[in-house]
């Protein structure tokens, strides 16, 4: 990355103290712009953002937001926040939208083409357990719980039946037509 200095922003020097966490030991502004950063109120996010993680090589260096990008050094429970201008970086975060747009496209294939199996129905044991997690902790329509598959209603009933046959759910009520199932505890 080639550094202008007059990419920088502000400058912030975090500090964490035991018993009131992380806090603002000094900031200086280097150059006006509408950007307003309230370090006060992001102190905690900064922080938490730029030291949280379970090890060294999990923790960011930049976050980069819409109109300015923060790096963070760490020195012990310090942490130095340089606040700066992304210029040029915008041309390059279109180009990986479209790479990342092109990726779930791809990925969306691939996932409906494991789901769906020459017959064009999805994997039955594997909606089975969905449904039996599913239906553990709560109570759930056929309706609803059709909305999560790409099946027909038959098909659903049909593994309903099979879970209430095995006792791994049982019928709770009905309203109208539609039939509200729930698992054993």
């Amino acid at each position: 990355m080639n550094f202008n200095e007059n990419e920088l922003l502000s400058v912030a020097l975090l500090g964490f103290d035991m018993i009131e966490g992380p806090k603002l030991k000094w900031h200086q502004i280097f150059a006006e712009s509408n950007i307003k950063i309230d370090f006060e109120n992001f102190l905690i996010n900064f922080y938490l953002s730029f030291r949280g993680g379970s090890s060294e090589t999990m923790k960011p260096q930049a976050i980069l937001y819409d109109k300015f990008y923060i790096v963070a050094f760490p020195r012990g429970l310090e942490l130095c926040c340089l606040f700066m201008k992304p210029q040029g970086i915008f041309p390059k975060i279109k180009n990986l939208s479209r790479v990342a747009e092109s990726i779930i496209i791809h990925m969306d294939e691939i996932e409906s083409e494991v789901n769906v199996n020459d017959n064009g129905t999805q994997d039955y044991d594997e909606v089975k357990r969905i449904i039996i997690n599913m239906l553990s902790a709560q109570q759930m329509s056929t309706p609803e719980i059709r909305r999560y598959f790409k099946m027909s209603n038959s098909a659903v009933w049909k593994i309903m039946s099979e879970l209430e046959e095995a006792q791994r759910i049982y019928r709770t009520q009905k309203r109208g037509r539609t039939q509200f199932w729930t698992g054993y505890n």
